[in-house]
């Protein structure tokens, strides 16, 4: 394996290589960089000469990393954030700041927070912009390891309880967490469903046919958990990726799904939904903002995690927020 000089190495190289790593197009990747696409190519060709390895395939409409590119690129990224962080004024001021924010959350979330967002933007950050993904798996920390997103929001109690298990051994996590707030899930189902009268058994639930909301398709969620802990399953006839197509999907059938009870009032649809208890306890579903380390001492990340935080008491009051990062 060849290792490069780095006395000789030129290390915009690396920001190149970083750009094109996180969009995974040279197009997109020289746009960010203010460069032509053919000095994107030429500075690939020059770091793949000085690392030995051909970094970048081509691949549909962009491109393909190697293995040793999905080695490199974590300490490559880490290292030129901490450097921007060093060499980036002090003090974040929001009324001056042009920045532009990276936020993975659901369409749920985003339903709840990007209203009180946009009020804090417009009031106090009227440079800043904001732009949310889909938030595409219960485990963002690839995502934010590889500066993908600035901050993921959502539900995740396998990252939480694997941060609570590295605190607990004297680790130093690599992330950080905050709780924003609880959400509270209820059975859906159209105005006039069989099932909106009478009491709703276990039973009845089980035996009814099933919508799930899977962000990353698998069709067995904690809802199914929950059953299964009781020695019981219900039947999943379809899986979709967002909760505003579960309610439109449920309002014209009589496939019951889980919701959060807050979203359902945001939908449009709450007059052609019933919502009913769920006949079983589940785990509370708490929802946290997620971030990288690394970030925890900029001043511009510390804003946005405050705003996020400051959308979240707007949306629930005194609810939100109340639980600290264990750090």
């Amino acid at each position: 394996m060849k290792y490069p000089n780095f006395r000789t190495l030129d290390l915009n190289l690396l920001r190149v290589f970083d750009q094109v790593m996180a969009e995974r197009n040279l197009t997109r990747a020289a746009r960010n960089l203010s460069m032509t696409q053919p000095a994107v190519s030429n500075a690939l060709a020059r770091l793949r000469e000085a690392v030995g390895d051909q970094l970048v395939s081509r691949s549909g409409y962009g491109v393909e990393p190697t293995p040793r590119a999905l080695v490199l690129w974590p300490a490559v990224a880490d290292a030129l954030r901490q450097l921007e962080s060093s060499f980036a004024p002090g003090d974040f001021t929001a009324a001056e700041a042009k920045h532009t924010f990276v936020l993975a959350m659901a369409d749920a979330t985003a339903s709840t927070l990007m209203p009180g967002l946009v009020k804090i933007i417009e009031r106090d950050a009227p440079g800043v912009s904001m732009r949310v993904v889909p938030l595409v798996t219960r485990d963002p920390r690839r995502l934010l390891d590889e500066g993908q997103v600035d901050l993921a929001v959502g539900y995740f109690p396998a990252v939480l309880a694997d941060l609570t298990a590295q605190a607990q051994s004297g680790g130093m996590a690599a992330f950080d967490h905050q709780r924003l707030y609880d959400g509270v899930y209820v059975c859906v189902m159209r105005q006039g469903h069989p099932l909106s009268r009478g009491k709703l058994t276990l039973d009845r639930y089980c035996a009814a046919r099933h919508l799930l909301v899977s962000f990353s398709g698998r069709p067995f969620g904690f809802v199914d958990e929950a059953l299964a802990s009781r020695g019981r399953e219900r039947r999943v006839v379809l899986t979709v990726n967002q909760f505003f197509t579960a309610g439109r999907v449920v309002s014209e059938s009589d496939l019951l799904t889980v919701l959060p009870r807050h979203f359902v009032k945001v939908t449009g649809m709450a007059s052609e939904l019933t919502l009913r208890e769920l006949p079983f306890d589940v785990p509370p579903v708490h929802v946290d903002s997620l971030w990288h380390r690394r970030q925890a001492q900029r001043s511009d990340h510390a804003w946005l995690r405050l705003a996020v935080l400051a959308a979240a008491r707007e949306a629930f009051g005194e609810r939100a927020g109340r639980s600290e990062s264990a750090g």
